[in-house]
């Protein structure tokens, strides 16, 4: 459905739906990765949040619904030491220790628990946005239009800034908000990856298919409207496996993905059933005679639709070059993965074409929020891009770390009175980046540099240290090893402590007394490795589900010698500790007892607050 709000008005009032009026200081439509990260950095940083999800589940491609696996700057692990930390890393450690059988709805259900129990967030599922009311001066949301038909309600939600994380621009469609949808010819911005005329194509989707073995034969008998492949038209998608396939089940590019979605759903389940087909009764897979479909996606997978257009636009060389913006606010590093649009009908062109950068690369905030409507944000495949440079960061890492990123810059703006023009620069983007770097995340170049932060002040020292991972790296500001290849920014050094054995102990000696109300511990999670939650079994073999053994699991912390923090079961690599109360001491102790399979300890980062 899609209204005015001149019709969507008309409509609300005729209707017999109840209708209710809702506030919060930040509006975010659309719970995929992007979203929830967006939420849940806004409210860890104070705000009061509204996250408006239309289906019944969090999580987006990465849910129940649809099961692709997350994937970002690593690629696939094939970049060491650049995978994403911040939110995403929290929910993945999360996930892999509680769920290391790999069952999709229980991510989903973490998903859920993280935002219903964070207070400051009203979680709406089965809602859909349908419209919203510009300001008088029409530069502005002043509200937008929900509805839920499960319980037959309208909303109109009133907020101070919004967040589009839809995917497909359903927000900032409405709001009229600058966008497109589509490829840009190579002249537009001199990219040589572009095709040479601008067209209206863009990426596929795809539907997911999981098998089962039994041990037995198992017999498909496939529908009469499958569609029928040969062993020539899969000569460029080759298959491996039978438990979970294909991303390649990729179609619908050249129509409209958004107008054109149930007419490319059903298409895409007619090649996902067809390939099945294909693989049991073909006879050129007799290895899997003993395999069952066992799952079919009934939800495209969508990579691409409308992108919304900030006051730049992320471009090929942007990406290829390894840019470092002076606002950076998050970072990428996947290929620019290019796809044929009409996918596997491409019978004769390889289903993707990547286009490797040799570093990472950072994203502006002024790529996430609107050139011409004030207070509209937004993150995900729908941010200001290129079509090429899109191809790299549609992939949902890369779309969480973008999440927390507007979540923290619009909780920004607000407690310090700022535009967002305004935080993209001097103080305002200075204090944005700290305070995502505060929270975990990480921007390629730039180091930690908190004044509020007591540990500076203090002498570092421990129990043992190896070298090159003396106890000094606790105070540098850099929270993860940055190996070579990174980019030219990255000094080779691990910047973490490491003892040379356990049980170990660390000491921060202040000149004189302060006052400690909190403490922030770092740990190292494995950053060498990929972290992912897949239904590829070769994808899982190249992870640990289960707590990461690099990870400290039992430590306590002293001040002054009296015991304020005990943990005896840790899995998370950021952990910060609130005492009850204000205390005041001199002396800070970490302790550290075990870890989850290292013979030492391993601390990045502590601060005290």
């Amino acid at each position: 459905m899609s209204l005015s709000s001149d019709q969507a008005g008309a409509w609300t009032s005729a209707s017999r739906f109840v209708k209710k009026s809702l506030n919060a200081d930040f509006v975010v439509i659309g719970g995929g990765m992007a979203g929830v990260c967006a939420a849940l950095a806004a409210a860890r940083n104070g705000l009061s949040v509204i996250l408006v999800q239309d289906r019944s589940v969090l999580g987006g491609n990465a849910s129940s619904e649809i099961r692709m696996h997350i994937v970002g700057a690593d690629c696939h692990g094939s970049r060491p030491g650049a995978r994403e930390s911040g939110l995403i890393e929290e929910l993945k450690l999360e996930d892999a220790c509680r769920n290391p059988h790999r069952s999709y709805s229980q991510w989903d259900l973490l998903l859920y628990e993280k935002v219903v129990e964070d207070k400051a967030i009203t979680l709406m599922l089965d809602s859909d946005c349908i419209g919203c009311r510009m300001t008088p001066e029409g530069d502005e949301i002043a509200a937008v239009t929900v509805l839920r038909n499960s319980t037959e309600e309208i909303f109109e939600i009133t907020g101070r800034y919004f967040a589009d994380c839809s995917g497909d621009s359903r927000l900032g469609f409405e709001a009229g908000a600058d966008l497109r949808m589509g490829r840009e010819s190579q002249a537009e911005y001199g990219e040589s990856l572009a095709p040479v005329e601008a067209d209206a194509k863009t990426l596929g989707s795809s539907i997911l298919i999981t098998g089962r073995q039994y041990p037995t034969p198992q017999p498909f008998i496939a529908p009469h409207w499958v569609r029928k492949f040969t062993k020539d038209q899969l000569h460029h998608r080759p298959i491996h496996s039978f438990e979970y396939g294909y991303w390649w089940f990729e179609w619908g590019g050249q129509l409209d993905t958004i107008k054109d979605n149930e007419v490319i759903r059903h298409e895409l389940l007619r090649i996902a059933l067809g390939i099945w087909d294909y693989v049991k009764n073909s006879g050129h897979h007799p290895e899997a005679a003993n395999w069952a479909l066992d799952w079919v996606g009934a939800i495209p997978g969508k990579r691409e639709s409308r992108r919304l257009l900030g006051p730049h636009v992320l471009l090929q060389d942007d990406v290829l070059s390894g840019r470092i913006f002076p606002d950076a606010v998050a970072y990428g590093g996947w290929a620019i993965d290019l796809h044929p649009p009409s996918g596997v009908d491409a019978v004769d062109e390889p289903p993707f074409t990547p286009t490797h950068a040799k570093h990472l690369y950072t994203i502006p905030l002024r790529s996430l929020y609107s050139r011409n409507i004030g207070n509209l944000l937004f993150a995900g495949r729908n941010m200001s891009a290129s079509h090429v440079a899109f191809a790299s960061t549609r992939v949902m890492a890369t779309c969480a770390v973008m999440g927390q990123a507007i979540g923290t810059a619009a909780a920004l703006a607000l407690r310090d009175g700022v535009s967002l023009d305004q935080l993209t620069e001097g103080e305002g983007i200075r204090k944005l980046q700290q305070q995502l770097i505060k929270d975990d995340a990480f921007l390629p170049a730039i180091a930690g540099d908190d004044p509020a932060d007591l540990a500076k002040q203090a002498t570092v020292s421990a129990s043992s240290e190896k070298p090159g991972h003396e106890a000094s790296s606790v105070l540098d500001g850099i929270t993860r090893a940055l190996p070579e290849h990174l980019g030219p920014w990255a000094d080779g050094k691990a910047h973490r402590w490491e003892s040379a054995a356990l049980p170990a102990t660390l000491d921060l000696a202040f000149p004189e007394a302060v006052e400690v109300r909190e403490i922030h511990l770092t740990f190292d999670s494995g950053f060498q490795r990929e972290l992912i939650l897949s239904l590829s079994d070769h994808h899982t073999s190249k992870s640990l589900r289960g707590a990461q053994p690099e990870l400290v699991k039992a430590y306590r912390l002293y001040l002054d010698g009296a015991l304020v923090v005990s943990e005896e079961a840790n899995y998370l690599r950021k952990r910060v500790h609130r005492l009850d109360a204000p205390r005041r001491g001199s002396a800070l102790r970490l302790e550290v007892l075990a870890t989850h399979g290292a013979p030492e300890a391993r601390l990045f980062e502590i601060r005290v607050y």
